[in-house]
């Protein structure tokens, strides 16, 4: 991706050319093997690192015109730092680079694209250690593979764009699986795509009918619809536009199959079939899985719906509340007085259900901050409160 990247990018393909070590990790752009002078008058190489702004497979203009830097702070031939380009110094991380010290040397009209903005840096730093040794430059011609081995099919520079690269690098897991694609595991899908995590797997036996568009996200065609997918081949073809590890399974987890999820590193239960959660959940915890179960409970009352949304976190830490507690019902229950189940529109209550339910995920995986730990919680729609429980 890197290289099909900085060929179709006049920009990139020129800082290519003009021989500079460029590749493209973790979202951003990077120049490899600058020579710099360190504080002892010694000629170092560090590594340049920019944000990239794209347009799916294009570059913009540089949003803005500070660059990173790993290695020492760089010198004059005298050894005194290059206090005009200071901007700040702290350590960070993108990727597998330790990021030192960023500078700013900020054009009146800015950067009109990245092969200026990086070859100004460049030659900034490079140029010091050149007039100690003529030899010395950053246009090696060698060129760089990039080692990042992203599931997206284009690049996710929103992360790099929000300084968060290596904080979302915590969500690089090699197998999620969600089952039941209805309303809300469908919005978990939807979230967790634009999440690294390596394949994504899908498990629901049902079509993709007409109301299931209705609180699903996105917009099904006609066309579509008039087809019947079913709707893990229907999620999975709209959702590999992005992810290149969506894997569709046509099938319910039963008790003869269940077996197929022992290697994910965590599962979504996203059915409203309560009985059928019950050897899912004791598979689950034979094989030392974390999940999270969500649910949904509606009523109409004089003219109003009213209810509440669940969000259940059993870990291999901390599973007791599941079955002391009953906190996910496990008993049958009857569709029939279950307004949910009448397939009304209720798309903002699924996505909500959802997003607890990815928080919650994410903060398992220490993206987020997690100071009060609760393995269940409940949202009541009528006066909007927050119930947190079963703190670890």
């Amino acid at each position: 991706m890197s290289q099909q990247l900085i060929s179709h990018n006049h920009d990139l393909a020129r800082l290519l050319k003009d021989g500079y070590e460029v590749s493209i990790e973790y979202g951003h752009l990077i120049l490899r093997n600058i020579p710099y002078v360190n504080k002892s008058r010694q000629i170092c190489k560090g590594i340049l690192i920019s944000t990239l702004d794209l347009s799916g497979d294009k570059t913009n203009r540089p949003n803005t015109h500070v660059v990173m830097f790993s290695g020492d702070y760089p010198c004059d031939t005298e050894g005194k730092p290059l206090e005009k380009i200071r901007h700040q110094s702290s350590t960070m991380m993108v990727g597998e680079i330790f990021v030192n010290h960023s500078f700013s040397s900020k054009p009146q009209s800015g950067y009109v694209d990245y092969h200026e903005k990086m070859t100004t840096y460049a030659t900034l730093l490079s140029s010091h250690a050149e007039a100690i040794d003529p030899s010395e430059t950053a246009r090696t011609g060698r060129i760089i593979e990039a080692s990042d081995d992203s599931p997206f099919t284009y690049i996710d520079n929103a992360s790099s764009r929000a300084g968060i690269t290596s904080i979302a690098q915590k969500l690089k897991r090699n197998s999620v699986a969600i089952i039941g694609l209805g309303g809300t595991g469908s919005y978990i899908l939807d979230f967790v795509t634009k999440t690294p995590v390596k394949q994504i797997h899908l498990y629901d036996a049902d079509t993709f009918e007409q109301h299931n568009a209705f609180r699903t996200p996105g917009a099904a065609s006609i066309e579509q619809l008039s087809a019947r997918p079913s709707k893990v081949e229907y999620l999975a073809s709209t959702y590999k536009l992005m992810h290149r590890g969506i894997v569709p399974h046509n099938i319910a987890i039963e008790p003869n199959n269940v077996e197929l999820l022992r290697n994910h590193e965590f599962v979504f239960i996203c059915i409203d079939n309560n009985a059928a959660k019950r050897p899912i959940i004791q598979a689950l915890e034979q094989f030392n899985i974390p999940f999270i179960d969500v649910g949904m409970g509606l009523q109409v009352v004089d003219g109003f719906l009213i209810g509440a949304l669940r969000t259940t976190t059993s870990t291999p830490q901390h599973r007791d509340h599941v079955h002391m507690r009953s906190r996910i019902p496990l008993a049958s229950n009857d569709e029939g007085d279950n307004p949910y189940a009448q397939n009304i529109q209720i798309a903002e209550l699924n996505a909500l259900n959802a997003c607890y339910a990815v928080i919650r995920w994410k903060k398992y995986w220490k993206f987020y901050k997690d100071t009060e730990q609760e393995h269940h919680s409940i949202f009541t729609l009528d006066g909007n409160h927050l119930l947190n429980e079963d703190v670890a």
